[in-house]
């Protein structure tokens, strides 16, 4: 495995400079892609004795350190309080860890908390780290993988308004996604033959066509031909009752058609604990399952849960299979 497992904090006025801080003083695997003072400014205010080892390509640290990728701030942080001057380093963290993930160099991503609207704010169109990698990576299409435990939840359509999502679901880019789904499945978790349910997008999955066709007209016959490839796929089902205990236990993965169908369930199971996971890039990248929590940021108060799960399991899928 390549060295250096890459951790790029995030937005520097909320938690993710501490719980990179703290979580890196404990696993010398991994590699801050920040900038150093704000890292020493982090340790100094967390009473961590930790040297910051300073590295021109990826590398862990060694015992005591923090191994940094410098990237250079535009302007000092303020805990709690969001400045647009510093998107472009956020950013640019982002840029420098992929770009080095795709070059081989890096093991893997893994992303803290970002805030999306400094940087709208800031003037530069943003959706999300999950479209960004994939343009920077020169991928047409990833999918949203959320991860709790067992339990695993991919999204059909990730950050649309609700309005959008019927107009959305169409047979090209569900078949890419199932596809995309099933093979990340095989390759990054080792699941021979993954059993995948697919929810239907209306109440009772359409009830036979009289609460929506969609089930009928674009889920159903996308399924039949994937089964025909081989996936072994499940549905369309009803999402108020796919995700009962003793039915979800049954399957590798929930493939829900927007994002508060299936995400509410899995952060009620696993909140804190959770990992969201991009599939479809050529890199491994996950990342934590809250924001930037911007207020407790800079009071010592966040926990580490979600990273370090991140991290694991980033760790786990970089393994060759």
């Amino acid at each position: 495995m390549p060295a250096g497992l890459l951790l790029t904090p995030g937005e520097p006025a909320g938690i993710g400079p501490e719980i990179a801080c703290r979580l890196a003083a404990t696993r010398p695997e991994l590699c801050l892609v920040a900038d150093p003072d704000l890292l020493e400014r982090t340790l100094e205010r967390l009473g961590l004795d930790r040297e910051l080892l300073l590295l021109d390509a990826p590398g862990p640290g060694r015992p005591d350190t923090i191994a940094c990728l410098p990237v250079p701030m535009r302007r000092p942080e303020q805990a709690g309080r969001l400045d647009p001057a510093n998107a472009s380093y956020v950013l640019e963290t982002l840029r420098v860890a992929a770009d080095l993930c795709l070059s081989g160099e890096a093991a893997g991503l893994v992303t803290g908390p970002v805030h999306k609207g400094v940087i709208n704010d800031a003037g530069v169109l943003f959706s999300g780290h999950t479209e960004f990698l994939a343009e920077r990576a020169g991928v047409e299409k990833v999918v949203m993988l959320l991860v709790a435990g067992r339990l695993r939840v991919a999204l059909a359509t990730t950050h649309l308004p609700l309005a959008a999502v019927a107009a959305a679901i169409q047979p090209g880019p569900l078949t890419e996604t199932l596809k995309i789904l099933d093979l990340d499945l095989r390759r990054r978790f080792a699941i021979a033959r993954p059993r995948i349910a697919v929810l239907g997008l209306n109440p009772h999955a359409g009830e036979g066509g009289h609460l929506g066709r969609e089930e009928i007209d674009i889920i159903e016959p996308v399924l039949d031909a994937l089964r025909l490839q081989g996936l072994d796929l499940v549905g369309p089902l009803p999402a108020d009752t796919a995700f009962v205990p003793e039915r979800v236990r049954g399957f590798d993965a929930v493939l829900a058609m927007y994002h508060d169908q299936g995400l509410p369930v899995l952060k009620y199971a696993g909140f804190g604990q959770a990992v969201n996971v991009t599939l479809g890039l050529p890199f491994v990248r996950t990342s934590v399952d809250h924001g930037t929590a911007l207020d407790i940021a800079g009071r010592g108060q966040a926990d580490t849960g979600s990273l370090a799960a991140a991290v694991d399991l980033a760790i786990q899928m970089s393994r060759p299979q």
